[in-house]
């Protein structure tokens, strides 16, 4: 089976002519418009793109069968994928797909294992790495070189430094817990 890559995601419609607003995670948003197909999350053909501008951090893009605002509205939500084989090759190793991270082990800068990355998301405000630890319930940390010194995609993991306001559980202490 063909590896996808999440690329984008429809937000709501736009109008009433069957525009819609859609969040690109490519790094030039623009350029969700080379792959066309886009493809939903069983790799089957979903949306080809038509016409796209930038409007307040989003997209609004017309698609091939969507003609009017009831259309648009039943997309809301569909993530968007394109086929990893039509994704130029990664060159830099500081450069990577956010896929790619999906499953690494996150280490702290002490080197213990705090637990897996478990998803990338983006609310509008940029990436949250989706942390599941060891123990307990997974919590969200923001994106940034600063929160995510080391990113080592060839050995499988990422070595998180949260700041001091996210409190990242502890291991349970098996000779403590009764």
């Amino acid at each position: 089976m063909t590896e996808l890559v999440f690329v984008a995601q429809v937000a709501a419609s736009f109008g009433v002519r069957g525009e819609f607003k859609l969040i690109s995670h490519m790094d030039d948003p623009l350029s969700v418009l080379e792959y066309n197909p886009l493809y939903n999350p069983r790799g089957e053909p979903a949306l080809v793109i038509t016409a796209a501008r930038v409007h307040k951090g989003a997209l609004v893009v017309k698609a091939e069968g969507i003609a009017d605002k009831d259309k648009a509205d039943a997309l809301k939500g569909l993530k968007l994928y394109v086929r990893r084989e039509d994704l130029p090759e990664v060159e830099d190793e500081d450069d990577f797909y956010i896929t790619d991270l999906i499953g690494l082990e996150v280490r702290g800068t002490d080197g213990s294992v705090i637990g897996r990355l478990k998803g990338v998301e983006d609310f509008g405000a940029g990436d949250l790495l989706d942390i599941q630890p060891k123990g307990g319930a997974s919590y969200f940390l923001m994106f940034t070189r600063e929160n995510v010194p080391e990113v080592n995609i060839g050995a499988g993991y990422v070595v998180i430094a949260p700041p001091d306001e996210v409190i990242v559980p502890a291991e349970p202490d098996p000779q403590t817990d009764h």
